[in-house]
């Protein structure tokens, strides 16, 4: 896969998925933008790991549930590098709870974030990509978006709510030349499976028919591939990333 003059951006791009993606892309040749929500170490050695590979790199703060945030960050991304090629929608939060006991505030900030957030990046990103005729948005969906989770209703109804964004936002921008597709990974070794306790880990790889958790690299490898040229037949699709734990 050859990314070469491609404009990538990233949103929760500096840790988990989100940087597995941002590092391999830039691998292939893209300059890459990394979105999250603040400025760290992180972010910094994260840019510079980037623009060891030889592309440019930036890093921009925003809160992608805030509108106008998103805006004035695809408004800068434009200024700077004048155009998106491929956006990668992978920011994202949890507030488990079981569903009864789950608070108003904990339902609406997942919503905001993981549902609202992604569409926010679509509509602000994708006028430019229509207006070029090309472009790949791939959206962080869930399996839990597909079957549903105890104690992540909200999370499972921002999961699912993505899958139907994608297949409409497919829908709309088909016949200008950009696709929309999701992904929607299993259990990756992220910090959200780095604190569970052994037994529940033991007893979520017995549920996983390839015996093992997923790597960010997994999903980074899919996402590249639906931001290539090789994946110019492919659209509106919900693709898993999970071990075969939805058959």
């Amino acid at each position: 896969m050859d990314l070469k003059g491609k404009v990538a951006l990233v949103t929760g791009g500096a840790k988990g998925i989100g940087r597995a993606t941002s590092i391999l892309l830039a691998e292939l040749g893209s300059d890459v933008v990394v979105n999250s929500t603040s400025a760290s170490k992180d972010t910094e050695d994260l840019v510079n790991e980037i623009a060891s590979k030889g592309v440019r790199a930036l890093h921009i703060a925003a809160d992608v549930a805030d509108f106008k945030e998103t805006k004035a960050m695809v408004e800068r991304v434009l200024n700077e590098f004048e155009k998106i090629d491929i956006l990668v929608n992978n920011a994202g939060i949890t507030r488990d709870s079981l569903l009864i006991r789950m608070k108003e505030e904990e339902f609406d900030q997942v919503i905001a974030v993981n549902l609202k957030g992604t569409f926010n990046c679509i509509q602000a990103a994708s006028k430019a990509m229509l207006k070029a005729k090309s472009g790949s948005i791939i959206n962080l969906s869930s399996v839990v978006g597909v079957t549903g989770n105890i104690g992540q209703a909200n999370y499972a109804a921002s999961k699912a709510g993505i899958i139907g964004l994608t297949k409409a936002a497919a829908r709309e921008f088909a016949l200008r030349g950009v696709r929309v597709n999701a992904v929607a990974p299993g259990f990756i070794e992220t910090r959200m499976t780095d604190i569970l306790a052994d037994e529940m880990k033991d007893k979520l790889i017995a549920s996983i028919p390839l015996g093992a958790f997923g790597r960010p690299e997994d999903v980074a490898n899919l996402i590249a591939f639906l931001a290539s040229d090789e994946s110019a037949y492919i659209t509106g699709q919900v693709i898993n990333v999970d071990g075969g734990m939805v058959i």
